[in-house]
């Protein structure tokens, strides 16, 4: 397990570069963490890590966006809306999943049971006691 400590939007960010810039071809990162915690700022990090310019954003109307210019491709989910496992199913998720780019995927505890076993859980907490901007961000699974 590993624990980081942020307190800035920026802080955040640079730390998910440091994660993008660690990541291996076929991994998935599972993002967990309410709404406004700073899962989108941590993907733009690490899409930033992995040399990927475009702007990044949560994809939550149209569920997976794609972005190849990096080193690797960076397969994006926002599952929030998802209905059912069909849903999943419809949009191929075992292609991104088993796929040969770096698999993110916000609101991953709605979609717990088509997980693969091997993916690292990224959890995103606030503290307002520490700041609004604080953010404590606790990494477990995976080749950590």
């Amino acid at each position: 397990m590993q624990i980081k400590e942020t307190f800035s939007p920026e802080e955040t960010f640079r730390f998910g570069q440091k994660l993008g810039e660690q990541a291996q071809p076929g991994e998935i990162y599972t993002l967990v963490g309410d709404l406004g915690t700073g899962k989108t700022v941590l993907t733009q990090g690490i899409a930033s890590g992995l040399g990927i310019t475009e702007p990044i954003c949560s994809p939550t109307f149209t569920v997976v966006q794609v972005y190849e210019e990096g080193r690797m491709p960076l397969y994006h989910f926002d599952v929030y809306r998802i209905g059912d496992m069909e849903e999943m199913e419809e949009i191929g998720y075992e292609d991104y999943f088993y796929g040969q780019g770096l698999t993110m995927i916000e609101w991953a505890n709605l979609i717990q049971e088509i997980l693969p076993d091997c993916h690292r859980e990224i959890r995103i907490e606030k503290d307002l006691e520490k700041g609004f901007d604080y953010r404590r961000i606790v990494i477990s699974g995976g080749n950590i």
